[in-house]
């Protein structure tokens, strides 16, 4: 590794995001920018920034036939019918969440906006990152097919003692145990890369108005390049995810569940939303101004937040020896 090399902290950019946030959201207080920023990290949820959970829940008994149990003709309809309508049904349910995703893609770079200029606006940077927005739609869905792809191919050992016929024996519950345990690390794994990679790809999109593929390559290059800090990133922002996962919990009685209806709780929790929405952005403009969202001030009157800037570690004294 170069010796020249800046030093990546952790903790400093979290407490830039922290002094942001005061910043953005209370100095002065302004209860209708709260409103427009806090729709725009509602925006930004729907592309996976958030956690969302459709349950089902069936009795232990549940009844998947779809014969009358006492046969008339009456039911002939609903028999005939039933594929077609769950086929309707599952199409209409991906279309919801692909136009979902789409928004929450465009969502992102709003809240970007937001948090960068330090100002609440939607209309405006909807239409003016509409091209970064639509590519990093349509590059998520690519991943989210490759995805699908790698975890079909995970799924195989679990499903293997089902096609060789073992139904029990320790044989069965060993290969069976495997299988489950390799399918959950692939999915956690592949779940923490994208968070990661998704993440740090929107501000440099946004910085340096790129594709999504642009921004990918680059992104796997500072992984490649210096994999110790972006790991400790990674680590940190865990932590953070779980803390902001506990306050969203522990808000809902607080608050009589108030804070559990969607965007009424994002207005709500928009401190912790916009600290973890910044702290990527200072993390990222230590690796250099092409990664510095701030960058941008002098030809688009960007307020900046004054930051002393990172020094790279004074070279060794090459002191002369004693002269002779």
């Amino acid at each position: 590794m170069n010796g020249n090399e800046p030093t990546v902290e952790i903790f400093r950019p979290f407490g830039e995001a922290w002094d942001w946030m005061k910043r953005i959201l209370f100095q002065p207080f302004d209860f209708r920018k709260w409103l427009v920023i806090g729709f725009a990290a509602f925006l930004a949820n729907f592309s996976g920034n958030g956690n969302y959970r459709f349950n089902l829940r069936l009795g232990d008994k549940a009844d998947w036939s779809f014969r009358s149990i006492s046969h008339d003709g009456s039911t002939d309809w609903l028999q005939n019918c039933a594929v077609p309508l769950l086929i309707a049904g599952a199409i209409l349910l991906l279309a919801i969440f692909v136009a979902l995703v789409w928004i929450g893609s465009r969502g992102r770079f709003i809240l970007t906006d937001c948090i960068v200029r330090n100002r609440a606006a939607i209309a405006e940077p909807w239409r003016e990152y509409r091209r970064e927005g639509n590519s990093f739609f349509l590059f998520s869905l690519i991943v989210g097919l490759i995805v699908l792809a790698i975890v079909a191919v995970a799924f195989v050992p679990v499903l293997l003692p089902f096609i060789q016929g073992w139904t029990e024996g320790a044989a069965f519950v060993a290969s069976l145990t495997a299988g489950i345990i390799l399918v959950v690390a692939v999915i956690f794994l592949i779940a923490a890369a994208w968070s990661l990679i998704s993440q740090l790809m929107v501000p440099v999109m946004y910085r340096q108005r790129c594709r999504a593929a642009v921004a990918f390559r680059q992104i796997l290059g500072l992984i490649t390049t210096r994999p110790g800090p972006i790991l400790l990133y990674l680590l940190f922002f865990f932590v953070l995810a779980l803390a902001a996962a506990m306050v969203a919990c522990l808000s809902v009685p607080f608050t009589c569940c108030i804070a559990a209806i969607p965007y009424v709780g994002t207005v709500i929790l928009l401190p912790v939303y916009v600290v973890l929405a910044a702290f990527p952005l200072f993390f990222l403009r230590q690796f250099g101004t092409e990664y510095d969202v701030w960058a941008m001030s002098g030809d688009q009157g960007i307020s900046a937040p004054v930051v002393p800037p990172i020094q790279p570690p004074p070279p060794s004294d090459p002191s002369p020896g004693p002269v002779a």
